[in-house]
């Protein structure tokens, strides 16, 4: 395969893990959080830091408790792929249904993002969260 047929692909598996990452969040389901993170992942933002696969997997419990529903959504990626290493930056607007009201919290995210190409395929070892701002909406909830 040719340097740049590799280097599209591996930019859409890197895209596909953010994507992925955004589902399992969304559909609670830690199964496929476990096939885009390492075990050596780290994943940070304001106020909260996760080191290692199991506390990671834990964040989708948080996301329960703190939110009904969550809706996230990723955007534009920018990504420097390195042999086996990318670094990189992913956009995404994340929706948080709230418990006591019909209102959504959303948060316009960037990701700092670095990965590593296993034998699975290429999973996050690290994701920091960025809020550039947040925003709070009253939302219709069907019954």
């Amino acid at each position: 395969m040719s340097h740049i047929l590799s280097s599209m692909l591996d930019r859409d598996l890197l895209l596909q893990t953010a994507e992925l990452y955004a589902c399992g969040a969304d559909r609670r389901d830690k199964a496929l959080w476990r096939t885009v993170l390492a075990e050596d992942c780290v994943i940070e933002g304001p106020g909260f830091a996760s080191r290692g696969l199991d506390n990671c997997l834990s964040a989708i419990d948080t996301l329960t408790q703190m939110f009904r529903a969550t809706q996230h959504r990723v955007h534009q990626q920018v990504a420097v792929i390195d042999g086996d290493r990318a670094t990189g930056e992913t956009y995404c607007i994340a929706e948080h249904l709230l418990h006591d009201q019909d209102s959504v919290l959303v948060w316009t995210i960037r990701y700092q993002d670095e990965w590593r190409r296993e034998a699975t395929g290429w999973c996050f070892t690290r994701r920091q969260l960025i809020l550039d701002w947040t925003e709070t909406r009253a939302v219709e909830v069907p019954k």
